[in-house]
């Protein structure tokens, strides 16, 4: 069953990053204008980021098991048909259906996995693996799409989903059926709409457009008075939000996914713009990030939860993070793997899967069955959302010239610009470590 959940969120997380290092081949093969080509990646995670409050409460709605299973039936079909597009609409129609799919699958994999197991060194050991395989989905977005695109063709980063999709739904009988908590009709629709509108609103606003920003807030203002209202059955039940652990854990969550998911966009730019990466040269290079974020995600980090408080680790592990931020602030044309790359990744990884873990663990305990999904939906929302509004601050933050006379900015303007962003990282991250003094100690004396 772990198995079955961590393939389904392996194909959700890498498809957040998988298409960067193919962009110029898409571009090139369906004749995509530069103002379009970012919806590739856009029209996925802003679908899925607004929408997974949606799909965390489905399951405590319908039953896990046939949630899963729709949301992984629409992500199958959803890159099936963006494999087969030839037509730029086509592709972005296909991947903001990714992105519906994966909004459902997503919470689906966590709430199976906490409902399976109950609170306990079962439980730590399982968010463990699900946590460690879904930063290694991350990074080996760019390692797979750049083999893939190299060797065969970007429609296999999308298509290499199809066989994989179906061979979970096969799998899908394994899992318990559920039950679901609530009638079905009191679905919080409103809510729904409201947080995707609300979301997409402020991070479009934030690349440039104030008046939509101001928008987006309004629209998740309303979204709030609708929950504590007007919802019957609400997304974020307002009693979920009452202990620290949750509603300061998701913020520290928000703050780490602005931080971990930009990042892969920086870095394959700065690969491929500042050092002259080809597409399986930068894929190849995140290789360290994959293999180091899963062993810490998988060994130490649940090692040390036995020895350690959580929001010890999680501080230590954020101003680890900002420490290669920081250095990998530094790069400029001309320098050597290591020196640009390597070292850097090594801080970044450290950091990323000691933190991940146990704040994952906190987020998702103590909840009551009926609320495992919301707990769910809450926390990937906030890691999520927190990665678009991240990625849309920092172009806009960071943005300098992109051309000079006609030709491609110099490489020393690009690395600067991309320096800027990685530096604004390693501050996020130390505002991070500064909060996660304030989550509560854990009760415990011999966890897990």
């Amino acid at each position: 069953m772990l198995a079955l959940l961590c393939a389904a969120q392996f194909m959700v997380v890498l498809d957040v990053s998988v298409v960067n290092v193919a962009l110029p081949s898409i571009q090139h093969t369906l004749g995509f204008d530069t103002r379009h080509l970012a919806w590739v990646g856009n029209a996925y995670a802003l679908s899925f980021g607004g929408l997974l409050l949606l799909g965390g409460r489905l399951a405590d709605l319908y039953g896990h098991r046939r949630v899963f299973t729709a949301g992984l039936a629409v992500f199958t079909a959803a890159s099936l048909a963006g494999g087969l597009a030839d037509a730029p609409g086509t592709l972005i129609a296909a991947r903001a259906g990714q992105g519906v799919g994966a909004a459902i699958l997503a919470p689906a994999t966590l709430t199976i996995l906490t409902s399976a197991f109950p609170e306990g060194p079962r439980r730590t050991r399982a968010i463990a693996v699900w946590t460690a395989v879904s930063l290694a989905g991350g990074t080996a977005g760019n390692l797979i799409g750049g083999a893939l695109t190299e060797y065969l063709s970007w429609r296999w980063i999308l298509l290499i989903n199809v066989p994989i999709g179906l061979a979970c739904l096969a799998a899908a009988r394994l899992l318990a059926p559920g039950r679901g908590h609530d009638d079905r009709r009191q679905l919080d629709v409103l809510g729904a709409a409201l947080a995707s509108a609300g979301l997409g609103a402020l991070a479009y606003g934030l690349a440039g457009a104030p008046a939509v920003a101001l928008a987006g807030a309004v629209l998740l203002a309303l979204f709030a008075l609708v929950e504590v209202r007007v919802a019957r059955a609400p997304l974020i039940p307002p009693a979920l939000l009452r202990p620290r652990r949750i509603w300061l854990g998701n913020t520290v969550m928000l703050l780490a996914g602005a931080c971990l998911n930009p990042m892969w966009y920086f870095l394959t730019l700065s690969l491929q713009n500042v050092l002259g990466y080809g597409p399986l040269q930068t894929g190849l290079a995140f290789l360290p990030h994959t293999l180091l974020t899963m062993l810490v995600g998988l060994r130490v980090a649940p090692w040390l939860m036995r020895r350690a408080d959580d929001r010890v680790l999680i501080a230590v592990g954020a101003l680890i993070g900002a420490t290669g931020f920081w250095w990998q602030s530094r790069i400029a044309p001309g320098q050597d793997y290591l020196t640009a790359i390597g070292g850097p990744a090594v801080l970044i990884s450290l950091g990323a899967g000691l933190l991940n873990t146990p704040l994952t663990v906190m987020v998702t305990s103590g909840v009551a069955p009926a609320d495992a999904g919301a707990a769910s939906g809450l926390m990937n929302t906030a890691k999520q959302t927190g990665g678009a509004l991240g990625l849309a601050a920092l172009v806009t933050l960071t943005a300098g010239p992109t051309d000079v006379g006609g030709a491609p900015a110099p490489a020393h303007l690009l690395a600067a610009g991309y320096g800027r962003a990685f530096a604004v990282l390693a501050i996020v991250l130390v505002a991070v470590a500064l909060l996660a003094a304030a989550l509560p100690r854990r009760r415990d004396r011999h966890p897990w």
